[in-house]
């Protein structure tokens, strides 16, 4: 089961927010889940799919039973059609912040940690038009209107996020770098927080990814996925669920399921391998902890 609870998880001091880093499938849940059965506290969900009440099975959010045994807060409060961003999210933790239980906060959303960590630019929204023009362009075209300082910063693979950079500088006429210049204090300075990121060894997370997508095909992912064919829409948030654009293909008849169920498997051990360069360039600072 991923991090075992050694004496030095005990000794976490009880009045200072835990956070908890990991790339997909490598234990991070379990281990806040015993942190605050032994410790107490209240586990705040970091996850930008784990958000929406639309996916359950296939984001790995905890289940009823894990709910209703221990405090969760934030995991599927959000409709599947809407918008929910990093700023969304912190205004979210701020209110827990202020509230009588210890967040252990834990996911694999760099750039949550990165914005309660070292603040979040307060950028004005996206106009619906905007984004629309945003989703036909391709990927080269989007990268090559950013501004060079931008460029550099962001990581230029990841659609979303070169997409939302390409947004800022059309709305407003500035780059994403210079917003994030005038960054606010953060609400959870790293010298005020417990921060933990797990890396674990990739061939060991590769084989933990692919059996826990067989589990999740098992516990009915495939049923949840058709559950939600009616109202499925691409260019919703909710539908970057990794897994869900596969699966439903199978559904349309477009794939085989087993070639579904194979490029789902791909699709996550990829991301996996995006959130591990995330977290090793952006959480050198965090204490380290190696899945055994």
């Amino acid at each position: 089961m991923g991090v075992q609870m050694t004496s030095r998880w005990r000794d976490i001091p009880s009045d200072r927010p835990v956070l908890i880093a990991g790339p997909t499938a490598s234990g991070k849940s379990a281990m806040a889940e015993r942190i605050v059965r032994d410790r107490g506290g209240v586990i705040v969900n970091a996850d930008a799919l784990q958000v929406y009440a639309s996916w359950r099975i296939l984001t790995a959010r905890p289940s009823f039973a894990e709910e209703a045994a221990l405090p969760h807060a934030l995991y599927g409060h959000i409709g599947r059609d809407s918008e929910y961003s990093a700023g969304h999210w912190l205004r979210d933790v701020d209110a827990i912040l202020q509230g009588p239980a210890r967040p252990v906060i834990v996911g694999g959303t760099g750039l949550y940690f990165t914005a309660l960590t070292e603040g979040l630019a307060e950028i004005p929204p996206t106009p619906t038009a905007i984004r629309a023009t945003g989703d036909t362009l391709p990927l080269p075209a989007l990268i090559a209107a950013l501004d060079d300082p931008t460029a550099r910063r962001i990581d230029l693979a990841n659609r979303a996020r070169v997409q939302r950079a390409w947004e800022v500088l059309q709305v407003t006429g500035r780059g994403l770098a210079d917003w994030q210049a005038e960054t606010p204090p953060p609400l959870c300075p790293l010298t005020d927080v417990t921060a933990l990121v797990l890396r674990p060894d990739p061939a060991w997370l590769d084989r933990r990814i692919d059996r826990r997508f067989d589990q999740m095909m098992a516990a009915g992912a495939l049923e949840e996925v058709r559950d939600e064919k009616p109202f499925w829409n691409p260019a919703h948030p909710s539908a970057r669920a990794i897994g869900a654009p596969e699966l439903m293909a199978h559904l349309r008849g477009e794939i085989p399921l087993a070639d579904a169920v194979d490029a789902a498997k791909l699709a996550t051990r990829q991301y996996a391998k995006r959130q591990r360069t995330w977290f090793r360039n952006r959480m050198r600072a965090w204490q380290e902890i190696v899945p055994d």
